[in-house]
This record gives C-alpha cells, sequence and structure tokens, in this order.
C-alpha cells in the first residue's frame, strides 16, 4: 500500500508503476467539497491517476462511474462522472471497464441523513427490483474483480447496474 498526496500526485508516480491492473473507486460528494473539490477529486484525481497507470504500465483500468454518467448532462455530479469517463478512455489503455453502479448501499461513517433515508427505502425496493435502483458495495467489489478475471468484451466495456449486479455473483 502506497500513500499519496493526490494534489502532489505527478511527485508519487513510483507507486502506479508495474501493475498490469488499476481499480479506481476514488469520489467525494459536492456536500463534502464544495464543487470545484468535487470536480477536483472525481476528474481531475482519477484522469490523473489514470494517466499515471498507463505510464507505470497498467493494461486494464477499472474504474467506479456512476449510473446516469454523461458529458453532456445539466447535472454536475452526471456531468463530471461522465467527463471522466471519456478521459480515462482517452489515456489508451489496453482494456478499460467502467462500471457505473445505481445508488451505492453500504454502511458510512460519516453521517448522511438524506442518503441513509435513501438507502432504507432502496433497500425495501430492492427486494421487489433487486437490479433498478441500488447494488450493494460488496456486489460493486466483485464485479470490479471478475471483469479482470474474465475476457474483455472489447477495449472498452461499460457495465450498467444490472450488469453489474450479475457479474457481483461470479
Amino acid at each position: 500500500q502506497a500513500v499519496v498526496d493526490f494534489e502532489q500526485l505527478s511527485e508519487h508516480a513510483a507507486a502506479f508503476r508495474g501493475h498490469d491492473v488499476g481499480f479506481c473507486c476514488l469520489g467525494t460528494t459536492r456536500a463534502k467539497a464544495g464543487a470545484d473539490g468535487f470536480v477536483r477529486v472525481d476528474r481531475d484525481y482519477v484522469a490523473q491517476a489514470a494517466e499515471l497507470a498507463r505510464a507505470g504500465g497498467c493494461k486494464h483500468f477499472v474504474l467506479q462511474s456512476s449510473q446516469g454518467a454523461n458529458q453532456d448532462s445539466r447535472f454536475l455530479y452526471l456531468r463530471v462522472k461522465g467527463e471522466v469517463e471519456n478521459l480515462v478512455q482517452s489515456v489508451g489503455f489496453d482494456r478499460c471497464t467502467i462500471l457505473r453502479p445505481a445508488v451505492l448501499l453500504c454502511k458510512r461513517r460519516e453521517s448522511r441523513p438524506a442518503e441513509w433515508m435513501a438507502q432504507q427505502f432502496l433497500g425495501v425496493v430492492a427486494k421487489v427490483f433487486p437490479t433498478a435502483y441500488s447494488v450493494p458495495v460488496e456486489t460493486v467489489a466483485r464485479a470490479m474483480v471478475a471483469s479482470v478475471l474474465q475476457p474483455g468484451k472489447g477495449k472498452v466495456e461499460v457495465l450498467e447496474n444490472a450488469a453489474i449486479h450479475e457479474l457481483g455473483k461470479t
């Protein structure tokens, strides 16, 4: 494990060398970091990490993005997720897997009352429509690993929420 300072990421290029696969789940919230901080973390840091990974020999990059990611979205969150997907793809990995999960079901250390209420509701909805609106973080993690262990379906593969659920079972 290497600890890096994302504000000085280029100084930590050695931490990105010698890896065949890179996994990226980096992100923050606008509420926590402000709009500029959100863009810096969710787009700029991720894109720079991908560039360093590729320069260090990484062949397959696995990115956790978001359902609805679209660089043309009016919503900052979805626009930034779409922009970073495009930036990561342009880096030139031999293979790039992008996962677009819906609402992540997980336990957090920090208090997010609105998210907690949404998770409670979506947890009930998931019993009827298990792949429609949410996904447990453990399922996303299993899907990320499984995507590396299985042959790819092209240079860039985008996995939407239902596909994440399916792959996360393997």
